[in-house]
Parts: structure tokens; C-alpha cells; sequence
């Protein structure tokens, strides 16, 4: 995916997470939706700055900069929704591109893609980045809105 997919993938997700953490369409939504946005759309743009120095698609695109990022926040408090977007970014490199993503250098350099991905310059790169970024919506909305249920009832079915 090229960094315009990238940008715009994380500024639809701030805001389809946005509403879908706060629907009501208010200065709230609006609220969530800039203190979403912004972290995500950082993070998305975090993995290519290695077109700068090492090894594209690897230096900056492993498991272990995603953990970083997971960890930081309670480790120091801030960054909370930087990952968010680092994870999106790897989901459009895997899913949306044809070249994938080396996801455990540097102990492996193998590169992980899916099939279903299109060349960076291919005229459906666009399509594609809309379609996985509906992917990831109706993931995210699944997590907000079913899983706090299915969590509630196993509680009630282990007696917790």
C-alpha cells in the first residue's frame, strides 16, 4: 500500500471508531474521533519511515515494533491508540499489497502476504485500502458492541 492508502486508511478508521465509540454525533463524537484519529494516523505512518534507513518493508515492519507500541502506554502513559494504527498499516501491507510484510525480522526475513493483494501502483490500490478498512471497521465493531456480552455471559457461566 502506498502512504496515501496508509494516511487515509487511519483517518476513516478514526473516524468509523469515533462513532462507533461514541454515536451521538455531537461535540463528543467529534472529541473521540480527533483523540482517535491522530494517534491512529501517526501510527500508520510510523512502519515507512524504514524507507529512510534499513530495509523496507522489515526494519520497521515486525511483530516486535508492534509490541512496543502495545506496551508503551502502560509503560508511560501516553501513546494509547499509536498501535492501532501501526497494526492497520501491517494489515494493509498483508492483505492489500502483493508483496507482504516480514512480521518477525530480523530473526526471519521471509515475507507474509495474502493472495487477494494488488500492486502498489495498481489501479485498484485505492479499492482495496476501502475495502480492508471496512474489514477493520466491522472487526472493531464486532469487539465494541458483541464482545463485552459474550465476555458478561461466560462470567455468569464460570460464576465470576
Amino acid at each position: 500500500m502506498n502512504k496515501k492508502g496508509h494516511v487515509l486508511n487511519a483517518v476513516l478508521l478514526g473516524i468509523g471508531l469515533g462513532y462507533l465509540l461514541e454515536p451521538a454525533g455531537d461535540l463528543t463524537t467529534f472529541r473521540t474521533i480527533v483523540e482517535i484519529g491522530v494517534p491512529v494516523t501517526l501510527g500508520a505512518m510510523v512502519p515507512d519511515i524504514d524507507t529512510a534507513f534499513g530495509k523496507h518493508r522489515k526494519t520497521l515492519h515486525n511483530l516486535p515494533l508492534l509490541a512496543g507500541f502495545i506496551a508503551f502506554p502502560a509503560l508511560f502513559g501516553n501513546l494509547e491508540y499509536v498501535w492501532i494504527g501501526i497494526l492497520t498499516h501491517y494489515v494493509l501491507d498483508v492483505a492489500g499489497s502483493k508483496r507482504g510484510i516480514a512480521l518477525f525480522y530480523p530473526v526471519w526475513k521471509k515475507e507474509f502476504g495474502l493472495p487477494i493483494g494488488v500492486a502498489v501502483s495498481s489501479k485498484r490500490a485505492d479499492l482495496m485500502m476501502v475495502v480492508v478498512t471496512a474489514g477493520e471497521l466491522l472487526l472493531a465493531a464486532a469487539i465494541v458492541y458483541r464482545l463485552p456480552p459474550l465476555l458478561e455471559s461466560g462470567r455468569q457461566l464460570f460464576g465470576l
